[in-house]
């Protein structure tokens, strides 16, 4: 399917939300400044492929359901497909056909060699047992098994999946090829083939961009505020590592309400707390207050790391912070964008963001292709590199070409994978 492209401008209240339309106008603006001719954004702009299944499944009460699940490659120009599988009850097409862009972009972004792929079961996980989602992992990856592979098409956990979920695939892809093939998924557990640093890598890699932010505006960590909406592996981890270095994370705002300490939280003891109790909130450490209002705290920085579409053009106005670092996919609306910028908030584009979970997930794909596996330190150490370099390449770029930090990124991204097509040229 070809993207409607159009301009954030021309985007209406009633299709903010749509992720696809947002992906469109950010491409669409980014190929505007760049020139590109109409078959290239044609190209650039369609999915490679994209595959619908529908999956029958045996409960445990002895009910057959069909599930419905998409696997979508947008780009293979640069290598292999490369992006999460998620179980969501509202997953859609549209949704899986933008991640998968926004995947291609990502990569580009930091120069590792995959292009953009996404997957996704329509499925509530939460009313579904171990053995339920077991069956659904494993035909859905019995569905899918010509689409993917080491060389095709490497997936990986997201929303509702986990590295068990990952062991799954990993054994029913093995099972049909004859052999262990580790290299079929990332985000595996370790026994499996899975990479050290990996479950923090996401996390980690925001504060590394978020300190070189800090770094642009000479401000120390130890002086910064922060707010983070999202408490799982990527906001639960960023907040633990940045909290580590110095920084005072004020409040935690996640689905059931939030929980604030002007003094900074005690991110150790608040997980615990959750541990023992299932809410952040009634913690001891802060006071609960309301989470959409928590969302709009005076800060320095704001770190929304949990689903898209939190900062819309409803509420973009009401948004205080100095830098805004998207953990999460598609946080921030394309009207969003054009309110922030007014506001002059320096923006951590996700696609740069977040950027660090498919970076150390191509690490751990070259490892297992190698049987030679990193330690901890070395998998950090070229980790940060590659954010440093990244993130100073897309605000040199925003600087000399007078685009915001989002538009920088994507020109750079659309840049590399048009020229890795032009040089391939158009087979036929």
């Amino acid at each position: 399917m070809v993207a409607t492209l159009t301009s954030p401008e021309s985007i209406s209240i009633e299709n903010e939300k749509n992720p696809w339309l947002a992906a469109a106008a950010r491409f669409e603006d980014a190929a505007n400044r760049l020139n590109l001719d109409d078959g290239m954004r044609k190209v650039l702009g369609t999915s490679a492929r994209e595959l619908t299944v529908h999956i029958p499944v045996l409960l445990d009460d002895g009910r057959i359901e069909v599930f419905t699940g998409y696997r979508v490659q947008h780009s293979i120009a640069r290598g292999p497909a490369k992006g999460g599988i998620r179980f969501a009850p509202d997953g859609t097409l549209d949704e899986v056909r933008a991640l998968a862009s926004w995947m291609t972009w990502k990569c580009a972004v930091v120069n590792i060699p995959f292009g953009g792929g996404k997957g996704g079961v329509i499925c509530d996980p939460n009313i579904l047992s171990d053995t339920e989602l077991e069956k659904i992992t494993r035909r859905y990856t019995a569905e899918i098994i010509d689409f993917i592979g080491p060389e095709r098409d490497v997936p990986a956990p997201d929303v509702n999946t986990n590295e068990k979920v990952m062991a799954w695939i990993m054994d029913t892809y093995s099972m049909h090829a004859r052999h262990t093939v580790t290299a079929i998924v990332t985000g595996k557990p370790m026994a499996l083939g899975g990479s050290r640093g990996r479950p923090e890598a996401t996390g980690r890699g925001c504060m590394m961009v978020i300190l070189r932010a800090l770094k642009l505006m000479n401000k120390r960590p130890e002086d910064t505020t922060v707010v983070v909406q999202g408490f799982g592996n990527v906001g639960g981890m960023a907040s633990q590592l940045m909290s580590a270095v110095g920084f005072k994370i004020i409040a935690l705002v996640e689905y059931d309400g939030a929980v604030y300490n002007p003094n900074g939280l005690d991110i150790a003891a608040l997980q615990q707390h959750r541990k023992e109790t299932g809410s952040i909130t009634g913690f001891a450490g802060g006071e609960d207050m309301d989470k959409a209002e928590a969302m709009f705290l005076e800060c320095d920085v704001l770190l929304p790391a949990a689903t898209e579409n939190v900062l819309t053009s409803q509420n973009a106005h009401r948004v205080r912070c100095q830098i805004l670092c998207e953990g999460a996919n598609g946080p921030t609306t394309p009207l969003a964008d054009l309110v922030l910028a007014d506001r002059k908030v320096f923006v951590i584009p996700d696609i740069l963001a977040n950027a660090g979970g498919v970076t150390v997930s191509y690490f751990e794909w070259v490892q297992d292709r190698q049987g030679f596996f990193w330690n901890e330190q070395l998998v950090n150490e070229r980790l940060q590199e590659i954010m440093d370099e990244s993130f100073d390449a897309i605000v040199e770029y925003a600087r000399a070409h007078h685009v915001n930090n989002r538009i920088a990124a994507y020109m750079v991204a659309l840049d590399r994978v048009a020229g890795a097509i032009k040089l391939r040229g158009i087979y036929a």
